[in-house]
């Protein structure tokens, strides 16, 4: 199995390729392929003009080289070894091709050049005196564009497909087809445990599956038991194709060079360069073998950015990530690509001769070898870090993606966001950009539907409203709801006017309860009594009860209510139910209601008035306090205590009168 790669979210993708044949075909540059492989395999991301004798150092990979042969010298004869070495420099660059422009300083292309370039593998342009090297950069350019559109066009319309097959009736298994029939491959959704629950499109062949399956534990986030493969192993890189020069003011990547980020254009394989004696190239052995028992059978360790801008050694690019063709334009996985500038030529970069660079948008080559998510092994580095960081180390979070190639397919694999261990896999013959951004719409939308529901946490909830509703205790219930005592919060929002659904079930998010009733001006909300809120919550004033069991919710509920009236009226954001030992305990519960009763009965039909009053002596007779916690006019508040008086024939300003009521009504 080739290299497994995980893929975090690109910062900014970059533009998409040009293949050199859309350029030959343009009649309006009359460009002619005169020496080189064929153009059909060939892509080019920059276009760049130098006439300087060694462009190296001012390359990036991936261009299309524009030189009129200014930096020919007189004495360079049909014979001389200045055009070899002038391509094979252009070649361990990682340079697309090389555009040689007729008039003013050659009338034809040097013999020796063309022969230079069809040994070393370099497709050689002839670009006619009528073509200026801007007209051929602005039409790569155009070209970049219309295939930036087409892109962004094929992704919109998977999208639009994606989401009307999550709305119809069975809608995981509509998601995965329309994905399979996007992408032209197979979509399988794995369960937490690793089994397939569903799937769609070509079924592959079994080593492909299987492959498929490891690659799922590198996304999969990490068990409290860790799996008998989780051990961790050592970096595994495989060849991606011949060495390149080395250097002496910077050291070379070993052969199985995989990109880096820093340089925008994926370099493609070219042939091995001429190695410069007097630079020295670290050992390839510096790169660890793969251990046998790694999950996706490769690393997963992060590879860090390069920043073409300093003048310093860049690590081994054995240790860097891949681009991902299949994300939106082409974008990287791994680390984020740093933009290059064109406008700064002598940013000098480390080259791997036959090694792509992150930030490239195309293919990139098979077997390459490592796993990356942030940061590269050294050759000096410590303990062995190989393993997915999920595996090996349950702090640092699993990646959200990984890719793979084996028996000519492509592999992919997603973390669906519920956190429940299900998985997205992926099969494709082919990588085209975008693919990325379709698969990961319908890992979002899997994650959706998958959430809830299928975690057991939705269905528990379902079953206990069903028994309910027949009639069962809640008490019978409580436990498919989880351990332990809960609380009841009433809350309302700032400002006026009722809560809408979506701002309710964000305070359940909030509380860590789904458990809500967004019910008129207020919001209910039963959580368990270890997540009762500490601190306020902005734009919401709190009422809490005390920690009850299931069978005293009915009371919880009323002490939320009248805790929340009382935050309200005292404008406190949070204030719960204070619940501590009183005189009116010593009285036997059953007394306690039968005084209660009979001291309250001229008031107990008026359901407005004995809630006025409770609010009233709770508020210590604030008249404006009151009102704001009823929600009505002061003038009323008033009225309807002065009734109260009337109906119980008693004197409210007496303090012993208000605490006998104040008794009682704790009795209702």
């Amino acid at each position: 199995m080739e290299g497994t790669h995980t893929m975090p979210d690109p910062a900014a993708p970059p533009t998409p390729p040009v293949p050199l044949t859309a350029l030959l075909a343009r009649e309006d540059l009359a460009l002619r392929q005169i020496a080189g492989p064929p153009a059909g395999g060939v892509v080019v991301h920059w276009v760049h003009t130098s006439e300087m004798a060694d462009p190296y150092p001012y390359l990036l990979g991936g261009e299309l080289l524009l030189t009129a042969g200014v930096h020919i010298p007189e004495a360079a004869g049909p014979g001389a070894a200045y055009f070899d070495d002038y391509v094979s420099r252009i070649v361990a660059a990682g340079g697309a091709a090389l555009g040689f422009g007729l008039a003013p300083v050659h009338d034809t292309v040097p013999e020796a050049l063309v022969a230079a370039c069809a040994s070393r593998g370099l497709p050689l342009l002839e670009v006619p005196p009528r073509t200026t090297f801007s007209g051929v950069a602005r039409a790569v350019w155009q070209l970049m564009a219309r295939a930036r559109l087409a892109e962004l066009r094929r992704v919109t319309e998977a999208q639009q497909s994606l989401a009307a097959a999550a709305s119809r009736p069975d809608p995981v298994p509509s998601v995965l087809r329309q994905l399979a029939q996007r992408l032209g491959g197979w979509a399988v959704l794995y369960g937490p445990e690793g089994a397939e629950i569903a799937g769609a499109g070509r079924r592959p062949g079994e080593e492909a599956r299987a492959a498929l399956t490891r690659l799922t534990e590198v996304v999969r986030p990490v068990r409290s038991t860790p799996r008998a493969s989780a051990a961790p192993e050592t970096t595994g890189a495989r060849p991606t194709g011949p060495a390149a020069p080395a250097r002496p003011d910077r050291p070379t990547p070993p052969a199985s060079a995989t990109p880096r980020t820093g340089a925008v254009g994926a370099r493609p394989t070219g042939p091995t360069a001429s190695a410069q004696p007097d630079r020295p190239t670290p050992p390839t052995s510096a790169t660890p073998s793969p251990g046998p028992t790694s999950p996706a059978g490769t690393t997963a360790q992060p590879a860090e950015p390069a920043d073409p801008a300093q003048h310093r050694p860049t690590p081994p690019a054995s240790a860097a990530p891949h681009p991902d063709p299949t994300s939106p334009a082409g974008t990287t996985e791994g680390q984020p690509a740093a933009p290059a500038d064109p406008a700064q030529p002598d940013r000098p970069t480390a080259r791997a001769g036959a090694a792509p660079r992150t930030g490239a948008v195309g293919a990139w080559p098979a077997g390459s070898g490592a796993v990356r998510s942030g940061v590269s092994p050294r050759p000096d580095a410590g303990p062995d870090r190989s393993a997915p960081a999920s595996v090996t180390d349950p702090d640092r979070p699993a990646p959200s993606s990984a890719t793979d190639s084996v028996a000519g397919l492509h592999l992919a694999a997603y973390s669906l966001g519920a956190g429940h261990g299900f998985v997205l896999g992926v099969a494709t013959p082919q990588r085209a950009p975008g693919d990325h951004t379709v698969a990961s719409v319908a890992a979002v939308l899997l994650s959706l539907l998958t959430g809830e529901q299928q975690s057991g946490t939705g269905a528990a909830r379902s079953s206990a409203l069903v028994r309910l509703l027949l009639g069962a205790p809640p008490e019978e219930v409580a436990s498919l709801l989880g351990d332990g005592p809960w609380i009841v919060v009433h809350a309302r929002p700032d400002g006026d006017g009722a809560p809408d659904p979506v701002a309710a079930s964000a305070l359940g998010a909030a509380l860590g309860s789904a458990l809500v009733d967004p019910a008129g001006e207020v919001v209910r909300v039963l959580v368990p009594a270890d997540r009762a809120p500490a601190a306020p919550l902005p734009g919401w004033t709190l009422g809490v009860s005390a920690a009850v069991a299931p069978y005293d919710w009915p009371a919880a509920d009323t002490q939320a209510a009248r805790a929340l009236a009382r935050a309200r009226a005292t404008r406190a954001p949070l204030l719960g139910h204070a619940a501590r030992p009183a005189l009116a305990d010593l009285v036997p519960p059953g007394e306690a209601a039968a005084h209660a009763r009979t001291l309250l009965a001229p008031v107990t039909a008026h359901p407005a008035l004995t809630e006025t009053l409770r609010t009233w002596l709770s508020l210590h007779g604030g008249w404006d306090r009151t009102a704001v916690a009823l929600s009505v006019h002061r003038n009323t508040v008033r009225q309807r205590i002065a009734r109260c008086a009337t109906l119980l024939e008693t004197d409210l300003d007496d303090p012993d009168v208000r605490m006998e009521l104040w008794f009682a009504l704790r009795q209702l």
